[in-house]
Formats: structure tokens, C-alpha cells, sequence
């Protein structure tokens, strides 16, 4: 991984993810992790990749084009990423290729097989031949590119074919006329065959390959390959003097489909001249095809993954346990009066969440709700109760995040949702993302008002709610709750913030509160007490956060980080930062939640986020950073930071030269996710002894 030969050295962002991603491949190499999860693994190195091209590398290009030759904070060019991007890209296709034929040929002896042509009997071909004519045929639509003028639109991350063809009575076309055609979207990949032992499937585009040449009367087929192209979708979105912004949310999204090419996958061995044509209509260079791929777009993995049996090659399940600060009460409401709760998901349930907003939302005593959104899931039970209570009468005020990327569509129609409800919908500060997750609830209690708060490093999303590993908050104190009103007054009005109490929110104010949080340490260390900072972060990419690490660690502060993706930081350089070590953990629940810790000489203090050490994220987002103030509650946490950084199962540690090394420590192996799923497991089953909090009231069945 490159990075900059300076005093303050950095790694390269955009190679520092492609590690990331890497580490995500390893776990479908692994062979310890179960066939189908790995297949899963597989399937998301794919689509991260994806996202990773039409967002970074198309900014990367975007730089190259207009002439730009300025260095990044690891002394690179443009230039020289794109270069560099392009060769590890290159590799990583290659082993992923090589893991899944590895995988699917291990299945192979589980009873799940996938079928190449040649391996087809006589009976296959004849399924096959009617399936292509009666269930495939009437559905596609071949594309003459090299006749039509102009060419059409090739839609981005769809799989086509690709046909050279020439007239039957001729030997030879010297001009070979190209046709395409679209596999269809709602089509699955994989298509089965008859039979239930082994379950047997082929992929779609070889049924496509094999009998295309029914679809080209006259024609004969030269070759055949199977494609995709990657378009540029890094769309900006002008909302400072947008009149209309869910019009111009559209319109950014359907500006994405005509965006620039910037990669096409294409299958091993394809015939030289339909690479040729295809990059001459598509207007890329030859150094932008990737032809490594065993499946191209093996995002599809996830149908084999999901195939209903084959538990045994599945992890066990872990489902959701209930939150253990709630055991023991029935009404949430009293149980916030009485204790801040702290919710850890995915090993504890979401539904309090899901639950507390529909409550509200038929709760006579609640007069406002007020909440962020910024992803939720497609049928999202947080949405249909925020209506719910706009139609009950209540003041329902919903920040939705229309520019929220790759979530725009589904937000604005979310956004169109809630105001046909009543709802007062707005869509935050000019100029501005807003990525806080804040609920604030308002109810009348015993003639007086009371302001309930949520506050999550994760989204309100119940889906993925059950995948990422996310923390949250709930607690009525007066003075975070005054904050929270605050922070809604900025995002829905002309308010300014006067000062807050305990919250820190605004684009700018964040990195300076993380800033004098780690001047602070720096202060307060000596040789009796050295400094402490731990945090678990999902990226660290900013210049001012990573020197003024560097300054503390030089400091004698020691520093422990566990960052699951980006970290331009470079650790265990002599003089700078050797008292810095980084961590990460890829498992099976997508680490997501931001937990900051601070010794300050003996005073600890601890804080949850929304927000990364990104540049984004401080400086052109609106996020929270709120105190843990329980003492049960700090402890927990660092217990949780504490298990994160002994992991010696799934963790990764990162060298000085850019290299990640799995830990393999002695002493009885620690995997932080299933230790704090058998911590969830226990705290629900055994009868607590610590007050009447504790007291439960339903246990998990075996």
C-alpha cells in the first residue's frame, strides 16, 4: 500500500479500501467459515467493488481528465492511483475467481452442483432448449451495436452477451457485426435443473450463449462472451438553490444511467474482436477490461447462498436477544425514566426501536415526534408508524435524507409518503448531508413534559439492524434532550445553535470536539499515568485527526484502534507513531459502530457517534457525538473495546508498510462477535440480582 515518505506519513484511501475489501475476500477463502458464507463473501466483494468503481474511481478519472496532477496525502497523482487501483484490482479478481471455483467445486460434494455446458447430458439440453424458447426468449432483447447509430445505452452492472456474427453463406465477415443482448434484471442467474439430489443449476448466460444463435435467423455465431460494464455514478447533487430537490434527486439518479463507462468485465478468453468493438462503443481503452472473472457480476452468489437446506453449510443462527437494561420492564417509558438503556445490535433486538415509535405513535400522552432518516429498509415499519401518528394527530417532523447515495429513489418516495400523511417532512441544511441518528419523542406525563431521545451509531434500518453491529442510546436527560430539540431546530428552521449542553452535532464543531478530546490526553499524560485512546471506527482518513494522533502518540499517549475499513494512518513508524496500533475484524456481522474512549488522567470518558475520522463526516455532514454519562454503561463499553482488541480469530493487524496480518494469538482463541452474542445469550437467560431493572420477565427458548 503506498504512503507518503514524510514526517507525518499517510497510506493511500483508496488502496487502504481495496486491503479492506481484501480482508472481505479472505473470509471467502477461508476454509474455516462455512461453504454458503462463503459464498456470501464472495458475492460482496463484487459489490463493493462496484460501488468502489462508480463512486472512487470515477472521481479518480474525473481528476485525470481534467488535467489535474495534485497529490494526495500519500504523495500520489491521479495518475499514479488510477495505475495502482487498476494492478490490485487485477489481482484480487484473480484470487476471488479462483475462491469460487474452489467453493462451488467443494459443494459439489454437499449435493449442490453448478454445471458448466460441456457437462450437460441429453436430457439437460433438451430442459434447456424449451426453457430458452418458452420461459427466456420472449423476454430478451438483442442490440445490433454495430449498426445502430447511435449505439444504445448499455445499462450499467447488467450482464450481456456479447455475439460475433456473419452471414450464413459466408466464411468469414471481415467487418464482424456485434450484436448484445441485455440478460434480463428480474431473471435469477442461476437456472435450476430438474431433480432434487444433487440440486443442480446453470448460469443463465451460458443457457443465453449456448442457444443464442436462435435469435440471429440468417446468422451464424463466429463467438460469443459474456459482459458488464461500470458506469460513472459519482452524480453531484446541487441543493443550494434547488427549488424543486426531490426533482433534482431524480433527475441526478436518472442522469446516472448515461453517465461514462469506466470498466467492463468480461469473460476469460473473449474473442479479441468483440473486445475491440465493444471498447470502441463504450469509448474505453484497453486497460480498462478485467478478464479474470469465473462468474462476471458474482454478486449473484447470494441465490445460491439463500437456497432453501443446506443448513449444515450455513453459520448457526444467532437471532436477536432482548436488550438486557430493558429486562425486566414492561413499559420502555419507565424503564428510560429510570436508567439510560443501552441497546447493542445485532445481539440485541432492534424491535424496542421498531416498538417505541409505533407506541408513540397510539400513545395519547405523545404529542411530537421528531426523527432522521437517512437509510431505512424498503418496507420499513419506522416509516408506516411515523404515519401512523401523523395521521393520529401528533406533530410528526421527519428529516429525510434524499441525498443519502444509492438511497435516493427509495427516500424520496419515503419523503412523498410521509407528507401525503401529514407529516412535516424537510431534507436538512444546504449544502449539507445530514447523517445524525436522532429520535425525539415529546410526551405529556403527570401534567408535565418529559423528552425521550434515541441516539444510534446506525441507521433506522430493521434489516440491516440484524447484519451491522451498531449501538444505541436511549435516555431522557433534560440536557440531551434540549440538545436534540436544538439540532432539529437547525435542520427544519433559521435557528442558530447558541451552545450546547452535551451533544455535539455541527459540520466543523466535530472534528474540533475530537481534536481537544486528544489535545486533552496529550495534556493529562505523565510517566505515572500515561494517556489512553481507544477507539472503533469504521474509517480514518482525515489529515488533522490523524496528525493530532501522531502528535499524541510522540506523546507517550497510547493509542488502539480497531477500524474496520479506510485508515490512511500509518502505525509503528519510530518517532512518530510506534505507540499506535490498528486493528480490524471482518466477520459475519458488518462492524459499524463508532465507540470513542478517553482515559483523561483517570477521569475516563466515553462517546458514541454517527460520525467517522472522514473529512465528510467533520467538516460537510451534520452527526452527533454524545456522551456515555452511566457508570454501568462506560464499563460495558469498554469491556466491548476491550474484546474487540483481544480478538485473536477474525482480527487483522496493519504493519508500517501497508500490510495487514491476521493475529493469531496464544491462549484460547477469542471471536468478538460470538462472545458478545453468548454474553446477550446469558444476560436474557439468567435471573439478575442487580435491582428491579434486571428482574426478567421472558427468556429466549432454546
Amino acid at each position: 500500500m503506498s504512503k507518503r515518505k514524510s514526517v507525518e506519513p499517510f497510506f493511500n484511501r483508496e488502496l487502504s479500501w481495496l486491503e479492506f475489501n481484501h480482508r472481505v475476500l479472505a473470509e471467502g477463502l477461508a476454509d474455516d467459515v462455512p461453504l454458503l458464507e462463503r459464498l456470501k463473501f464472495l458475492a460482496i466483494v463484487s459489490t463493493n467493488l462496484d460501488e468502489f468503481f462508480m463512486i472512487r474511481v470515477a472521481g479518480i478519472i474525473q481528476l485525470i481528465k481534467s488535467g489535474s496532477k495534485k497529490r494526495d496525502l500519500a504523495g500520489m497523482t491521479p495518475r499514479e492511483q488510477l495505475d495502482a487501483v487498476r494492478n490490485r484490482v487485477h489481482r484480487m479478481a484473480a484470487e476471488q475467481s479462483a475462491g469460487i471455483r474452489q467453493a462451488l467445486a467443494a459443494l459439489r460434494g454437499e449435493g449442490l452442483r453448478v454445471l458448466s455446458a460441456r457437462e450437460w447430458s441429453a436430457q439437460d439440453r433438451r430442459y434447456l432448449t424449451d426453457y430458452f424458447e418458452r420461459e427466456l426468449s420472449p423476454l430478451l432483447t438483442p442490440l445490433a451495436i454495430s449498426t445502430l447509430d447511435p449505439p444504445p445505452v448499455l445499462a450499467g452492472l447488467q450482464v450481456h452477451a456479447a455475439f460475433l456474427l456473419n452471414r450464413s453463406k459466408e466464411k468469414e465477415d471481415p467487418d464482424g457485426r456485434i450484436a448484445v443482448v441485455p440478460i434480463p434484471l428480474r431473471q435469477n442467474r442461476f437456472v435450476a435443473l430438474p431433480g432434487d439430489k444433487p440440486r443442480r443449476f446453470v448460469l443463465i448466460e451460458d443457457v443465453l450463449l449456448e442457444f443464442g444463435a436462435k435469435l440471429f435467423r440468417g446468422f451464424k455465431v463466429q463467438a460469443a462472451c459474456v459482459f458488464r460494464v461500470t458506469r460513472d455514478a459519482d452524480v453531484s447533487i446541487q441543493d443550494d438553490d434547488a427549488s424543486d430537490l426531490l426533482s433534482t434527486v431524480e433527475s441526478a439518479v436518472l442522469a446516472r444511467r448515461r453517465r461514462a463507462p469506466l470498466r467492463m468485465e468480461v469473460s476469460p478468453n473473449a474473442d479479441p474482436a468483440i473486445v475491440e468493438a465493444l471498447l470502441k462503443t463504450l469509448s474505453l481503452d484497453r486497460e480498462d477490461v478485467y478478464d479474470e472473472a469465473e462468474i462476471v457480476g458474482a454478486g449473484c452468489l447470494w441465490e445460491l447462498a439463500g437456497l432453501p437446506g443446506f443448513d449444515h453449510l450455513r453459520a448457526a443462527d444467532w437471532p436477536p436477544q432482548p436488550p438486557r437494561d430493558l429486562l425486566g420492564w414492561d413499559d420502555i417509558w419507565q424503564a428510560v425514566q429510570h436508567h439510560d438503556v443501552l441497546l447493542f445490535h445485532p445481539y440485541e433486538s432492534f424491535d424496542p426501536i421498531v416498538g417505541l415509535v409505533r407506541d408513540a405513535a397510539e400513545d395519547p400522552d405523545v404529542l411530537v415526534i421528531k426523527q432522521t432518516l437517512y437509510r431505512t429498509s424498503g418496507d420499513s415499519p419506522i416509516v408506516e408508524a411515523l404515519e401512523n401518528a401523523a395521521r393520529n394527530d401528533k406533530e410528526v417532523t421527519v428529516l429525510v435524507e434524499v441525498k443519502a447515495r444509492f438511497d435516493e429513489a427509495r427516500n424520496v418516495q419515503w419523503a412523498r409518503r410521509l407528507e401525503d400523511a401529514g407529516a412535516h417532512v424537510v431534507y436538512g441544511v444546504a449544502g449539507f448531508k445530514t447523517h445524525a441518528k436522532v429520535l425525539l419523542i415529546v410526551r405529556r406525563e403527570g401534567g408535565r413534559i418529559r423528552r425521550y431521545v434515541h441516539l444510534s451509531t446506525g441507521n433506522y434500518n430493521d434489516r440491516t439492524a440484524k447484519i451491522y453491529s451498531d449501538l444505541g442510546l436511549l435516555t431522557c436527560d433534560t440536557e440531551i434532550a434540549a440538545d436534540a430539540s436544538s439540532l432539529f431546530n437547525i435542520l427544519t428552521g433559521f435557528s442558530e445553535a447558541v451552545g450546547w449542553n452535551k451533544l455535539t452535532t455541527e459540520p466543523g464543531l466535530l472534528k474540533q470536539r475530537f481534536l481537544e478530546l486528544i489535545e486533552r490526553e496529550i495534556r493529562v499524560t505523565t510517566p505515572e499515568q500515561p494517556g489512553l485512546i481507544l477507539a472503533k471506527i469504521n474509517s480514518l482518513q482525515d489529515r488533522d485527526i490523524i496528525a493530532a494522533l501522531y502528535r499524541a502518540s510522540q506523546s507517550n499517549v497510547r493509542i488502539k484502534l480497531n477500524v474496520r475499513g479506510i485508515c490512511c494512518l500509518v502505525p509503528g513508524v519510530k518517532g512518530v507513531s510506534e505507540n499506535i496500533e490498528v486493528h480490524s475484524i471482518v466477520d459475519r456481522f458488518l462492524e459499524h459502530a463508532r465507540i470513542f474512549y478517553f482515559a483523561n488522567g483517570g477521569h475516563e470518558e466515553v462517546y458514541l457517534s454517527s460520525a467517522d475520522w472522514m473529512q465528510r463526516n467533520l467538516d460537510r455532514r451534520f452527526e452527533t457525538i454524545f456522551p456515555v454519562q452511566s457508570p454501568e454503561l462506560r464499563a460495558r463499553l469498554l469491556h466491548i473495546l476491550d474484546v474487540f482488541f483481544t480478538d485473536n480469530v477474525k482480527a487483522w493487524t496493519l504493519q508500517s508498510d501497508g500490510e495487514y496480518r491476521r493475529v493469531r494469538g496464544e491462549g484460547p482463541p477469542i471471536r468478538a462477535q460470538e462472545l458478545f452474542y453468548q454474553e446477550a445469550v446469558a444476560a436474557a437467560r439468567e435471573t439478575p440480582t442487580r435491582g428491579p431493572k434486571y428482574q426478567v420477565l421472558k427468556a429466549p427458548q432454546d
